[in-house]
């Protein structure tokens, strides 16, 4: 499997206005002010970004500006020789699925690029499969080939606890996890690994190696959203398409969205994203087929109850 790897400023939204200056983010030299460092890197708008993108995720947005706020001060205290040290950055995103993580991981890149961190600000994103080999002396070389395009910026591990398989003593991801333990360690000036997943399988997994557990300074809860944040992402996902919700279908989706919690493989904002792609699914057939009507605006961006209701879900029990 390629390694996926996202680039800032361009992967985030295209009209994201901080990601299109990050790559020239100046390099902190002198500054002596919070001001100063704020208005040379100009860091504040990312959190802008988080702000207005996010929905929720209040205790996620506050960590971030507290660690942003650290490196600001330790910025500070670097310029007055008071200290040279590179603090330790890797973190610990834990939550289940379509929480927001990835996204964050992306804004955090930016962050530290802009703040002079990072080199370059890009993050790469992995699983167990793009860093173990399945055969004697297949580990190495692709981990390190991932360390390598990750040097410099941000290295994300998805599922990280799959690395370690004690269950299979012929399992190469113990390898893997010695690799990333000595890199984080000696190349931390150079490297930012995130490592992120299931919180309980994350508890098992940082219990059980110790070496990394000790490597990681922040550690990130993400929560599920509440009914009310998914029908707004959901409300957001329309306005970005120019659709709106006809009459009484803000009350059907809100009816969906509390079955869909209870079922199971529900996965936050990620099932919400294919919920309103489904309703103008159902919507575009019986519109298709009055092909010589003429169609209004209206028509084209409006969904009703009835392009809801016809979701599997209506029909379903939770288990």
């Amino acid at each position: 499997m390629a390694t996926p790897t996202y680039s800032i400023p361009g992967n985030v939204t295209p009209q994201s206005a901080a990601a299109s200056a990050a790559a020239d983010a100046p390099v902190l030299t002198t500054a002596r002010t919070v001001a100063a460092v704020l208005a040379e890197s100009q860091v504040e708008a990312v959190f802008d970004e988080l702000d207005r993108d996010l929905v929720g995720l209040a205790p996620v947005r506050q960590r971030i500006r507290d660690i942003a706020a650290l490196l600001v001060i330790d910025k500070l205290r670097m310029n007055l020789g008071l200290q040279a040290e590179t603090p330790s950055l890797h973190m610990s995103f834990t939550g289940n699925p379509g929480t927001g993580k990835t996204t964050v991981a992306l804004r955090m890149a930016e962050i530290l690029h802009r703040l002079g961190y990072v080199r370059k600000g890009h993050l790469v994103a992995v699983t167990r499969d793009d860093l173990v080999g399945q055969y004697i002396g297949h580990t190495a070389p692709k981990t390190k080939e991932v360390l390598k395009k990750a040097m410099g910026g941000v290295l994300f591990i998805d599922e990280a606890y799959y690395l370690y398989r004690p269950e299979n003593e012929r399992d190469y991801g113990q390898e893997a996890i010695e690799i990333l333990l000595q890199v984080m360690e000696n190349q931390r000036d150079d490297l930012v690994v995130i490592l992120a997943g299931y919180k309980d399988r994350m508890d098992t997994f940082f219990k059980s190696n110790p070496g990394m557990s000790s490597r990681i300074a922040h550690h990130l809860d993400f929560p599920d959203y509440s009914v009310d944040e998914l029908q707004q992402i959901a409300q957001r996902m329309l306005a970005q398409r120019h659709y709106h919700s006809g009459a009484g279908a803000d009350a059907v989706f809100r009816d969906y969205l509390e079955r869909r919690i209870r079922q199971p493989h529900f996965a936050n904002a990620r099932s919400v994203r294919n919920a309103p792609d489904r309703a103008r699914l159902r919507q575009a057939s019986p519109l298709f087929a009055e092909r010589e009507r003429e169609l209004g605006q209206d028509d084209l961006t409006t969904l009703l109850p009835v392009d809801l209701l016809g979701s599997r879900v209506f029909s379903q029990t939770s288990s």
